[in-house]
Order: structure tokens, then sequence, then C-alpha cells
């Protein structure tokens, strides 16, 4: 991290105890000494902090010289680091949330006026991975805690995603009740053994485990009969739909492909509609100059009804649970019911 004399001259700010008797005895607590004292680098800049420690000096209490610091200091930055927290996770935002690499996070750290360099930046960017996951097995920890209170256990479930064929796959594994991830890993293979290694961590937390649910990959199962061989496992009910309904799918494919062929004439409607606009808009200017036209408000209604049928188009539904040639069917009978009455009220 980066030396003190590197960081320059910087206001001192004192931190005492947030409290000034003892906690036990009530006497007036004592300074001791300098538990601490560093530059830190914040995003309001460079501040050069001292943490005082105080204790007790009645011999009659029981925690007597008992050294108490300033939780307001110890929250500023981790131990023998020289950037305060805010930095932590601003670099964690730049990185994460922003997609920047580790020199254009130096850069913006820069310009932002936190001095830093290519290397450091590398450094705070792992201190945050580090952060990060302690933090992360806490909260799995708290969730798994509450959930087996409330359910008297826990269930397991893990899937696999692989973005494009040839690359690695991300294999997450979630805790059912909460829908909480509880550990995520890319793996360029996935068979039972490597799976092994995700799942083995959790079960050492010691929280029962009452079922589990995954697809139907042959090394998830493999993986979790081996290390919970007496546990309920169930076939993911939503794969289970989609292998049974693989022939509705296919047929609602079918339907789908012929509604969007009979829905190709769509581009000559909007020609006709933009001509129409053009005339009526050269016919406004000359005969009304201060009133809309009949023939543009009926372009915009046209125009509207156009759009909402683009926009079927563009439906993909979630098979086999809402079946996308199903829903543009029904919608398209929708439109047309609307467009009906349109017609119906203007008596053409």
């Amino acid at each position: 991290m980066l030396e003190k004399n590197r960081l320059g001259a910087a206001p001192r700010v004192y931190f005492r105890p947030e409290f000034k008797k003892c906690p036990h005895c009530e006497s007036k607590l004592r300074r001791t000494h300098t538990a601490w004292e560093k530059k830190i680098v914040t995003t309001n800049g460079i501040i050069h902090a001292w943490s005082m420690a105080y204790a007790c000096k009645n011999l009659d209490c029981t925690h007597t010289g008992v050294a108490y610091k300033s939780a307001e200091a110890e929250m500023l930055s981790m131990k023998h680091s020289s950037y305060g927290y805010d930095v932590l996770a601003l670099v964690g935002e730049l990185r994460f949330k922003q997609h920047r690499t580790v020199k254009e996070v130096a850069d913006a750290l820069n310009e932002r006026g936190i001095p830093t360099s290519e290397r450091h930046a590398q450094n705070l960017y792992e201190r945050y991975q580090t952060l990060l996951s302690a933090s992360l097995d806490d909260h799995v920890n708290k969730v798994l805690a509450e959930t087996t209170e409330q359910n008297g256990g826990v269930i397991l479930s893990m899937d696999g995603v692989q973005p494009e064929k040839g690359n690695e796959t991300l294999y997450v594994l979630r805790e059912v009740f909460s829908g909480t991830v509880l550990a995520a890993q890319n793996m360029k293979s996935g068979t039972a053994e490597e799976l092994k290694t995700l799942i083995e961590p959790i079960l050492k937390l010691g929280y029962p485990i009452v079922g589990i649910v995954s697809d139907g990959q042959k090394s998830i199962r493999l993986a979790f009969e081996t290390l919970l061989p007496d546990v309920p496992y169930q076939y993911c009910q939503y794969h289970y739909l989609k292998d049974i309904a693989k022939p509705i799918v296919d047929a609602d494919r079918k339907l789908k492909m012929e509604l969007k062929k009979s829905m190709r004439g769509i581009r000559d409607i909007e020609r006709k509609i933009e001509q129409a606009e053009i005339q009526a808009s050269e016919t406004e200017k000359t005969e009304q100059p201060d009133s809309e036209t009949a023939e543009i408000t009926e372009a915009q209604i046209a125009k509207g009804y156009v759009a909402a049928v683009r926009s079927l188009l563009l439906e993909d539904g979630d098979p086999p649970l809402e079946l996308p040639g199903l829903m543009i069917y029904e919608r398209a009978q929708a439109i047309q019911a609307s467009l009906q009455r349109c017609l119906s009220k203007k008596r053409a």
C-alpha cells in the first residue's frame, strides 16, 4: 500500500471512545496511550487519523486497565491499509458494476484526487474481494440459520449456465426457501468430483439439509447422491414440465411462425400511413392551418395499432409455462377486436 511519506501533509483528526465513563463502574475513563495513528486516503481527501485509547483507573473495578478505542476510527480502513472503506467500495463499483480494467480503475481514482497506481489499484481490488468474501460468508450463515429456524432445515438447489458453447460453465448453488445464492463458481469441467468441491463447504457449516432440487444433469445428481445419500431428491418442476411438454412447445413454435408470416404485410400498411400523413399535412397547410385534420388523427390511431402489432413479433414468452405462440394469438385477437370496435364507432 502507499507509504506514509508519499501521502504528504494531512490534517490531524483525533478519535476517542464514544463513551466517557466506564460501562461497568461509571468511573471516568482516562487516556492511556495512542492505539494507532496513520494517514488514510478517503474519497473526501487525506486525513492523519489518531486513535486514542482510554481505560478505567478505578482499582475496585473488575475491568480496570481494559483499553477502549473509538468504533468510528476502526471503521475508517482495514488493518495495514492506507485506504478507507469508502475507497474500497468505490473500487468495487468501478470493477464489478462498470466493468472497468485495473488500469481504468487507477485512472478513475486519480481523477477523483485519490493518489494511487495500477499496482495499488490491483491490491485494492484484491482487498475488496477479501472483504466481500467475508461479508458473504456472514450473510450465508445468517440466512441458513434463519431458514433452519423457520423450516427445520434448508433445501439445496444447483444449476449450471453456459453463456456460449466452448466457454466455462457457471455453476450456482442456491437455498430454495430463501432463494439465496450460497456459492457460485466458473468451472471448466462439470464432473461430479468438481461439483462436490462447490457443495462441501456449505455442508461443513453444519445446517440440516432436508431436500435437494436440480435439473436432470447426471453429474449434479451424482455429486449430491455421493455427499447426501439419504436426503430426498426432487427433479426441478420447470425442467420436468419442459420435458413432458416438448410436443406442446413444438406445436406452439409452429403456431408462432405461422402468425408471424400472416403479419408480414405490416410494412406496406406503415408506408400507406406515412403517405396519408404527408398528404394530410399538405392539405392542412393550404386549407386548415390552425386545426388538425381528421386524416392526421386517423393516421395516428392507425400507427398505434401498427405499433401494438409489432410488439407482438418480439414476444418470446417463457415455455412451457408461457407459450409465446398462444400469447401472440390471444393478444392479436384482442387487437383485432379493438380495431373492429373502432371501425364500428366510425360506421366504416
